[in-house]
């Protein structure tokens, strides 16, 4: 059961299950440790979660070192009312998935280490992980043939459809 937050008018943010305000700090210590949460208005009960996790990652992007490029952002920006939309969101949370699935095997298997050693293979790593996930700000061809194929059977599906219902296709 998610863990229910409520903001009101006044940009306070109060959880119900310690009966308390907290900060957007204290929301991203939430969603460090898996704990899910629900934001929501406190006068209309709209669901607000999506917009306090984009101003928690807003926070993050501005202080230290961000992890989105102003060309990965321009990207994203891109694919807004672009017919590959609905596809772009499921293909980035597949591989950011693929990503945490791969660090927590990681992770399980050398639970040892000290910070400094994990800096170091990250390091080492890090050429390795550029290559593995760059189709993300640049989708390589085979990821986009199968994004167009999709595509291409839905518009298929729609037309046989539609065709169909207007008696010209059985």
């Amino acid at each position: 059961m998610a863990r229910t937050i409520k903001k009101y008018p006044n940009r306070r943010l109060y959880d119900t299950q310690t009966s308390s305000y907290v900060t957007l700090s204290e929301l991203k210590k939430l969603v460090m440790a898996s704990e899910p949460l629900l934001v929501v208005d406190a006068k209309t009960g709209e669901d607000l979660t999506r917009s306090i996790l984009l101003q928690i990652i807003l926070e993050e992007e501005s202080a230290g070192v961000p992890m989105f490029s102003e060309a990965v952002l321009s990207n994203i920006i891109r694919f807004y009312g672009h017919a590959m939309q609905v596809h772009m969101g499921s293909y980035l949370e597949n591989h950011v998935q693929s990503f945490m699935d791969w660090q927590s095997k990681l992770g399980q298997s050398s639970p040892t280490l000290s910070p400094e050693v994990w800096t170091q293979f990250m390091a080492w790593q890090t050429p390795l992980l550029h290559n593995m996930f760059s189709g993300l700000a640049d989708p390589s061809q085979t990821v986009m043939a199968q994004m167009q194929e999709q595509v291409q059977k839905q518009i298929q599906k729609n037309a046989d459809q539609f065709l169909g219902a207007m008696g010209l296709k059985t």
